[in-house]
């Protein structure tokens, strides 16, 4: 059977289209940079020059407190539970397990704990933000108070920027307590071990040092929540299928970038 000879004119079509599928992918990357950046500019000029909506902040407050805090109990305590039983039969070998209340309570307080937390956050909080807004931009809701004179931006998107910044580190601290709590139960299982005891040896090699940088650290983990969600959701198609889109992108989005923040965050704080 004779060799087919490839059409030169075919390829030459062939790598034209392929060119400008490529051109077409990075134009659109860097419009949706642009886009971002633009939305970030707006809320930032926003929250500091216009009237802030108290109430509505108090709202958002008390519905990511109220959404996550169950979710945020029930697994600290499995964290601390799963990290003592696993740690103490190394420790048992070597002759350390007096260490185990100190060594899990740094463990949760500068990494697990926030980290956790705030993925959690992001699963149920920035999907919440996402479906919630972009129904909003389907129903048409956004473009009446856009027609009405009123700023959505600053309604609605700064009080639950603010709220998940506020709220984050908190819930934080709460899932810090409960997974040294859940330590605590773990260490009972095998040993007889006060709570006042355990608690005493977890803060003795504790410092400042390993506090103070994991709250500055679910601080920007609660505002990239808040700014991902509300972005997917303002920024939402028209059509109904568009509000499970925005609320799953949120999600992923918000996710990764909390591993990043977190990646920036620990090579800082190797520093200090």
């Amino acid at each position: 059977m004779p060799k087919q000879i490839p059409n030169p004119e075919v390829a030459v079509k062939e790598e034209a289209s392929l060119t400008s599928l490529v051109k077409e992918k990075m134009k659109m990357f860097f419009i949706k940079i642009a886009n971002v950046i633009e939305y970030l500019s707006i809320v930032f000029r926003n929250l500091f020059t216009n009237k802030f909506e108290f109430q509505e902040f108090l709202k958002q407050c008390y519905q990511i407190g109220n959404n996550s805090v169950g979710l945020i109990s029930i697994t600290g305590i499995i964290v601390g539970l799963v990290l003592t039983i696993q740690s103490r039969p190394s420790l048992v070998n070597f002759g350390a397990v007096s260490i185990l209340p100190g060594m899990v309570a740094i463990s949760i307080i500068r990494e697990m704990g926030p980290v956790i937390t705030a993925l959690i956050c992001a699963g149920k909080i920035g999907s919440s933000m996402g479906a919630e807004l972009s129904s909003m931009r389907v129903t048409e809701q956004i473009d009446a108070m856009e027609v009405s004179n009123t700023n959505p931006i600053n309604f609605l998107i700064i009080p639950r920027f603010v709220a998940a910044a506020v709220m984050i580190p908190l819930l934080t601290l709460y899932a810090d307590a409960i997974g040294i709590f859940g330590s605590w139960l773990g260490v009972n299982i095998k040993d007889t071990l006060s709570l006042k005891l355990f608690i005493a040896e977890a803060f003795k090699n504790l410092e400042f040092i390993d506090i103070f940088p994991a709250v500055i650290k679910s601080f920007f983990f609660g505002a990239v929540i808040g700014l991902v969600g509300c972005y997917k959701g303002y920024n939402a198609g028209r059509g109904t299928e568009s509000v499970g889109i925005a609320a799953n992108s949120a999600v992923v989005t918000s996710s990764l970038l909390l591993i990043i923040v977190d990646l920036i965050a620990v090579q800082i704080t190797d520093l200090l």
